[in-house]
């Protein structure tokens, strides 16, 4: 058994010197506010004074408030026509009415003036709830009372007294409707939907951000004060301020200090926890690049991000990334990875411990659910589980808080902008896995289908190797899940692991038709060699057909370098030279994991299970010890990552499959014929 050692070599410090580099050069050049304050709290500190003159920024509650009141006060716009009012006027000339035709010029007059002030309809008059307009007349908008003008109506009612007021002796108004002056009166003041709908949007979106200032000097908080909602709006804007004005003010050699331990912190971290939960990543080169690589990924994006603004925290998918080490890595190594990946929000964001646990308990929700809802359409299951979690936490954060901020519709749809993308994301799993040439459990499924060509291939070609391999896949598949093994990996090992018996498969004791002998007459040189020649066969079909690496290694140590039991035997009691028994071992190599480890011994077990005459348990229970105990003696599992206590493990769960799959029957009693 591979004993766990620190790992040496430059190969695992040369990318850690190079995620430390990369870190330091993201970090934040400016000073952070260290002081942590939540409302209704005490202020634990010293009592703090304004260093500077700061703008008091608004809360999004009140910016919320003035957008509304912004948005209930319209003020219309009307635009002012003198062509309506020149043709209303000369529309008098043609009116008939009769004896009173010398008075036209003085309705002319009387109209010119009702026409000066600006006429609306009654329609529009009834609509405007507001007491000011505004009246556009040579490209100048000036502010009118709406008392100021006239409606229809009230024009029309202007115009009669005004013919009063001149002395005619009749009834006015049956005049003005007989002869048409009435229907004269038109709106000249002609409403403008475009421009009052421009000047209402430019008023709500140009609202100030601010509310006045704080002065150099002045107290904010004194040691002990209670933090209420007036002190914590100053506490905001003046750390708004101070980070993106003032920021740091010392040396910047001990800036730069400060950011480098902060970065060597973080590697140090990610790389104990690499060691601590899986150290045989170390020797796989490719899979530690790209867990550090995604760990750098969720820093840079946590860094770049905060200084575009706080807010727009909320559209990072952090989710994606415990979906992009779910894709190669057991849970026990997604789990804590995942959380050190987060660590950076605590550190440089804004309101990082609520980020941090938001985004914890969203990538906890999206890695369970993930197993479950993973194809097709079901992932924007998972997109679901993973908004709702942030939310849930958001809301709890805010009550905590005295519900101290609204939950505007930005935040939400940012929540499930990011709960999205975390689907949206997740095809680029695909390309890493090109780029670093790794296996996802994508793929693995992919693999495991028995309908695949070259597993078909399989099944035509040589039955009883097929059969065999789905037989050794339940078997690893069992013990694969009590050592908390990667079972997708161990299942589609097993099925490929004997794949080079297709090249020739009458060799092979389980694909002989009935009364074939394919070794007779061959030498047990020459059978060891066919029977060995499979490993080598395997690999070159593995290789033609583009199996990944990690299924080609299951193929080259499901033997490792074990001996051909029976030629040799065989060999040897023909008087056979012991010097030449190189050729009766197998030329692979030795499993390195647990998952090659799993299979080799399902494989002989599930062989050799073949030939046994008494399944009872104590039988059962010598034959695995007898091949445990063969392949331990042999040194097969010298460089495995495996210790004693999982082999013991693994022997008490073959013990149990076995027992199980070769359980006694019940012997039916043979039924009378019936009688006719």
């Amino acid at each position: 058994m591979q004993k766990v050692r620190f790992p040496r070599g430059y190969k695992v410090y040369i990318p850690l010197v190079i995620l430390f580099i990369l870190l330091l050069l993201l970090m934040p050049r400016t000073g952070n506010f260290n002081y942590d304050y939540r409302k209704g709290s005490p202020w634990m500190y010293e009592t703090l004074m304004a260093q500077f003159d700061f703008p008091i920024l608004k809360t999004e509650a009140q910016l919320q408030e003035e957008r509304e009141s912004a948005g209930s006060g319209i003020i219309p716009y009307y635009k002012y026509s003198e062509d309506v009012a020149y043709e209303s006027i000369r529309a008098v000339e043609t009116a008939g009415l009769g004896k009173f035709d010398t008075l036209k010029t003085r309705f002319q007059e009387i109209l010119s003036s009702i026409y000066s002030r600006g006429v609306i309809s009654d329609i529009d008059a009834s609509s405007n709830t507001g007491s000011i307009i505004y009246i556009q007349r040579d490209k100048r908008a000036s502010k009118y009372p709406v008392s100021e003008i006239y409606t229809v109506t009230e024009a029309r009612a202007e115009l009669a007294a005004g013919l009063r007021h001149a002395g005619l002796k009749c009834d006015i108004d049956s005049l003005c409707r007989y002869s048409g002056l009435y229907s004269i009166i038109v709106p000249n003041l002609l409403f403008d939907q475009q421009t009052t709908d421009l000047v209402h949007d430019e008023a709500v979106d140009y609202i100030s951000p601010t509310s006045g200032v704080v002065n150099a000097g002045q107290l904010i908080v004194s040691h002990g004060e209670i933090v209420t909602a007036e002190v914590e709006q100053l506490l905001d804007s003046y750390k708004a301020e101070y980070e993106t004005s003032i920021g740091y003010g010392g040396p910047r050699i001990l800036q730069w200090c400060g950011n480098a331990m902060l970065a060597l912190l973080l590697v140090i971290i990610i790389f104990f926890t690499i060691y601590y939960t899986s150290p045989g990543i170390f020797s796989e080169f490719n899979r530690y690049c790209y867990l550090l690589l995604v760990f750098f990924l969720s820093a840079c994006v946590t860094f770049v991000v905060e200084r575009t603004g706080h807010e727009n925290m909320y559209l990072v998918p952090y989710t994606l990334i415990a979906l992009y080490l779910l894709a190669f890595f057991k849970t026990k190594v997604v789990y804590p990875v995942y959380v050190v990946s987060l660590l950076p929000l605590l550190i440089f964001a804004h309101n990082g411990v609520e980020l941090f646990v938001m985004f914890l308990n969203a990538g906890i929700v999206a890695i369970v659910s993930f197993g479950y809802f993973n194809k097709g359409w079901q992932q924007f299951v998972t997109a679901l589980f993973v908004f709702l979690s942030l939310m849930v936490t958001f809301i709890a954060f805010n009550i905590m808080d005295g519900m101290r901020e609204i939950i505007g519709y930005r935040t939400i749809l940012y929540m499930a902008l990011g709960s999205l993308f975390s689907v949206a994301g997740y095809p680029l799993v695909y390309l890493f896995e090109r780029i670093f040439m790794l296996v996802s459990n994508s793929r693995l499924v992919e693999l495991s289908d028995t309908n695949n060509r070259l597993l078909r291939e399989l099944a035509h070609k040589a039955p009883g190797t097929f059969q065999h391999c789905l037989q050794v896949m339940n078997m690893a598949d069992a013990a694969a899940r009590a050592m908390d093994a990667n079972v997708q990996l161990v299942r589609c090992g097993a099925l490929y692991h004997d794949i080079g018996k297709i090249a020739n498969p009458l060799c092979f004791i389980e694909n002989e038709a009935p009364g074939t002998n394919y070794h007779e007459g061959l030498s047990p040189i020459e059978s060891a060699r066919e029977i060995i020649k499979h490993v080598s066969d395997g690999l070159a079909i593995a290789d033609k057909a583009g199996l990944p690496v990690v299924i080609r290694d299951f193929i080259q140590t499901h033997h490792g370098t074990t001996c051909t039991a029976y030629f040799y035997s065989k060999y040897l009691q023909a008087g056979g030279d012991p010097s030449k028994a190189d050729d009766f071992y197998y030329k692979g190599k030795k499993p390195s994991t647990k998952e090659q480890s799993i299979l080799m011994l399902c494989d002989s077990i599930e062989a050799a299970s073949r030939s046994l005459k008494d399944f009872s348990q104590q039988s059962i229970s010598d034959f695995v010890d007898r091949i445990f105990n063969s392949k331990i003696k042999d040194g097969q599992f010298e460089e495995a990552d495996i210790s004693l206590k999982e082999l013991h493990i693994l022997k008490n769960v073959l013990k149990d499959y076995l027992q199980q799959v070769h359980h006694a029957r019940v012997a039916y009693p043979k039924r009378p014929l019936r009688r006719g």
